[in-house]
C-alpha cells in the first residue's frame, strides 16, 4: 500500500491577466500550502476504484491515473481511498491536490519513470492547480498554473470559512472579464518582494483580482469578510475563485479565538515542510 498526503492551498495573492486567445488567463499568485490535508491510500485491485465517503461521481484521481498510464506505461489497477478533510468545491485545491497525490503514487508504484518536471507537465493537462501540488509547498505560480517557483512566506495562521454552496470557476472568470477586474500586465517580481516582507506588511499587500467577481455573484460573502476583520484578522480575502473566505492571524491562539465567533469555520497553520 502507498499512502500520500494532499495538502490544501490558499491563494494569498491572485493577480489575473486578460483573457488569452485560448480562453485561459495568465495569472501570478502566491500559493500557501496548508497543514489541512486529505489522506489517500493506494493498493492493487482488480479494477480502478476511487472511494471517498460522501462524495460520488467523477474524480480527478481517476483522470490522473489514466493520464499517467498513457504517458509512462503500465500501472496495475488500484483501489484509492480518500480520507477527505479539505472542503469540497471551496477554492482550496482539494481535487487538484488529490490528483497530484495520485500522480506521485503512480510514479512510485511504476518505479519513478518520471521526474518532478514531467509530473508537473502531466498535471497541467488535468487542471491548472495540479502542477503546483506535485511538490506541495509555498510557491509563486505563473502562466496558466504551469510555472511553479518555491518561495518562503511569513509564518501565519489562517481561519477558513467555507460557504455551503460552491461557485463555478468559469462563471467567476467570465464575471471578472465583464467587470473587468483583471489587469493588463503581471509582475512576478512584485510578489517576490511582497513574500519577503514581515507579516504585517505582507498582510496589507494581499489581494485577489477574482474577489470582486465572486462577490458580484455571491454578495453575501461580503458579510463573511467583514466578520473576519471584526474578529481581528490582519487581512481577509476570498481564495481563488471562491467561495471560501480566509482571515490571516499572527498566532494560532488569536485564530482559534476568532474562529469561535464564526460558524462553520476552521483553523489551519501553514505547512512547514513538504509532506
Amino acid at each position: 500500500m502507498v499512502r500520500e498526503l494532499a495538502p490544501a492551498k490558499v491563494n494569498l495573492v491572485l493577480h489575473v491577466g486578460p483573457r488569452r486567445a485560448d480562453g485561459l488567463h495568465d495569472l501570478c499568485s502566491i500559493f500557501a500550502s496548508l497543514d489541512l490535508c486529505d489522506e489517500l491510500s493506494f493498493e492493487p485491485a482488480e479494477r480502478d476504484e476511487v472511494v471517498c465517503a460522501g462524495i460520488a461521481g467523477p474524480n480527478l484521481v481517476t483522470r490522473a491515473l489514466e493520464a499517467f498510464r498513457a504517458e509512462a506505461g503500465d500501472v496495475p489497477p488500484l483501489r484509492v481511498e480518500i480520507r477527505k478533510r479539505i472542503p469540497v468545491a471551496a477554492g482550496l485545491g482539494g481535487g487538484s491536490a488529490d490528483a497530484a497525490a495520485a500522480l506521485r503514487a503512480a510514479n512510485a508504484i511504476a518505479g519513478e519513470p518520471l521526474n518532478a518536471d514531467d509530473l508537473r507537465a502531466l498535471g497541467a493537462r488535468i487542471g491548472a492547480d495540479v502542477p503546483s501540488q506535485i511538490d506541495p509547498r509555498h510557491a509563486l505560480v505563473t502562466g496558466a498554473g504551469e510555472g511553479v517557483e518555491p518561495i518562503d512566506i511569513p509564518d501565519m495562521t489562517l481561519v477558513l470559512v467555507p460557504a455551503p454552496e460552491g461557485l463555478s470557476t468559469a462563471a467567476v472568470y467570465a464575471e471578472a472579464d465583464r467587470l473587468p477586474s483583471t489587469r493588463p500586465a503581471l509582475d512576478p517580481g512584485a510578489l517576490r518582494r511582497l513574500a519577503a516582507a514581515p507579516l504585517a506588511a505582507f498582510a496589507r499587500g494581499l489581494e485577489n483580482d477574482l474577489e470582486a467577481a465572486a462577490l458580484s455573484l455571491r454578495p453575501e460573502l461580503t458579510r463573511t469578510l467583514g466578520a473576519l476583520r471584526e474578529a481581528g484578522a490582519l487581512a481577509a480575502n476570498i481564495t481563488g475563485s471562491g467561495p471560501t473566505a480566509f482571515g490571516v492571524f499572527e498566532s494560532f491562539t488569536e485564530a482559534d479565538e476568532a474562529a469561535a465567533l464564526l460558524s462553520d469555520s476552521l483553523v489551519t497553520s501553514l505547512q512547514r515542510s513538504p509532506p
